[in-house]
């Protein structure tokens, strides 16, 4: 009767450990790569200023070939710590392999706007096999493709996080009245919003080391507060890539309208 309850903090930590407890080792190194590629995108808001010298597009040069490396060991440990586990096989491998080469060469097939097909892949394996896996398409599909493409650069690393947040949030989708066309209308719209946040997480990679004075609004500046950041880039985003990135949607809601349905199938 004397005893006393928890406290709030006991309660939160015994929460925190049970919720680790339940996720498996593949997925706590991808929670902590997703972690890395956020303060990957962020980290200029809060360090020391950029130098002149660095105020440009390719600001990045120095640090890619690292975020890269990083990024490349984190997947394959994600991998093999799936593998020893038994959530991934060889079968599992094979289908994984098989998406990244399919959607690089899907990445050869222009659209209209710029649109290529190189997410269609990501998401649909997102969306059947979980976050998880979703993330891994992501990551190795552009991976691919980009060397397929030549399309190797500092900007690589940034849109491998890109790619799989977009696969892993495809598999947070719930599957809502499955094997009707109702599934496919929804997922859609999860494509076509899929396909603007990817460039709205992409933009970031430089934005904060680009600035032209005739057109400041749009533009970063050491000591932007938190609303006068996203304020600016908010009017970047609209004037420099919104109609792009709205392509990319269209295109990927046209593609799962199309084939959604019999790649689900599969």
């Amino acid at each position: 009767m004397n005893a006393k309850p928890p406290t709030p903090t006991t309660l939160d930590t015994g929460r925190v450990f049970d919720i680790m407890r339940r996720l498996s080792y593949a997925n706590l190194i991808l929670i902590l790569a997703s972690a890395l590629g956020a303060a990957a995108f962020l980290s200029p808001f809060f360090g020391p200023p950029p130098q002149q010298s660095q105020m440009n597009a390719m600001a990045h040069s120095g640090d890619a070939m690292l975020m890269l490396t990083l990024v490349s060991l984190l997947a394959l440990a994600a991998i093999a710590a799936g593998v020893q586990s038994n959530e991934m096989n060889a079968k599992t491998l094979a289908v994984l392999g098989a998406l990244a080469a399919v959607g690089a060469i899907l990445r050869f097939i222009p659209g209209p706007g710029g649109f290529s097909g190189v997410f269609f892949l990501p998401i649909m394996a997102g969306y059947a096999f979980g976050a998880q896996f979703g993330f891994l398409a992501g990551l190795v599909t552009l991976l691919a493709s980009a060397f397929l493409t030549g399309g190797v650069g500092p900007w690589l690393p940034y849109q491998m996080f890109a790619a799989g947040w977009v696969g892993a949030i495809a598999g947070l989708i719930p599957h809502v009245r499955p094997g009707t066309r109702w599934e496919m209308i929804i997922l859609a719209g999860v494509g076509l919003l899929l396909g603007l946040f990817y460039g709205l997480v992409m933009n970031l990679w430089f934005w904060p080391f680009v600035f032209q004075p005739q057109q400041a609004a749009m533009y970063w500046q050491p000591g932007d507060g938190p609303l006068q950041i996203v304020r600016a880039y908010a009017l970047f985003y609209v004037v420099t890539s919104f109609v792009w990135d709205a392509w990319r949607g269209i295109g990927n809601a046209a593609l799962i309208l199309i084939f959604g349905a019999p790649v689900l199938r599969l």
